[in-house]
C-alpha cells in the first residue's frame, strides 16, 4: 500500500469509522459500513511517545538489516485513539496499520487485543 493510500487523517477515516459510546469503555470506534476480514481500516497516527499515556500505542519496530528492534510509542491523534481492548477482538495492528481479522458489521465496535502484558497488568490490579 503506498503512503498516498494510507488513511490516517480523521477526514479519511470517517468514511470507514466513527467514534461513539461503547459498552466496553467510554468511547469506542465503530464501523461506518461493513468491513471484510483482511481489509485495511486505517493507520494510527500521532507524534512519537517516549512515555506511556492514555492514547499511546506501542509497536515493535524491527530493523531489517540485523533483526534487532525496539518498542516505539505513538501518541494517537486520530479517531483510532478510541479503539478498545477485547479478548474477542475483530482487528489487529501490523505496525501502525489496522486490519480487520474478522468480518465487521456496520455499527459494530472495532476492538483489538492490547497484548499479554496488558492482560497480566489487569490481573494484578
Amino acid at each position: 500500500m503506498s503512503p498516498k493510500e494510507l488513511r490516517h487523517r480523521d477526514s479519511e477515516l470517517r468514511e470507514w469509522v466513527y467514534a461513539a459510546s461503547s459498552p466496553l469503555h467510554g468511547t469506542g470506534v465503530h464501523a461506518r459500513k461493513p468491513i471484510m476480514a483482511g481489509e485495511y481500516i486505517g493507520s494510527y497516527h500521532g507524534p512519537r511517545a517516549t512515555r506511556n499515556g492514555t492514547y499511546v500505542l506501542w509497536v515493535w519496530e524491527q530493523e531489517e538489516k540485523d533483526g534487532e528492534g525496539d518498542w516505539v510509542g505513538c501518541s494517537g491523534r486520530n479517531l483510532l485513539r478510541y479503539l478498545n481492548h477485547s479478548l474477542d477482538c475483530n482487528a489487529e495492528f501490523d505496525g501502525l496499520e489496522l486490519f480487520a481479522i474478522t468480518d465487521i458489521e456496520k455499527d459494530e465496535e472495532i476492538t483489538f487485543y492490547y497484548g499479554d502484558e496488558f492482560e497480566e497488568a489487569l490481573k494484578q490490579s
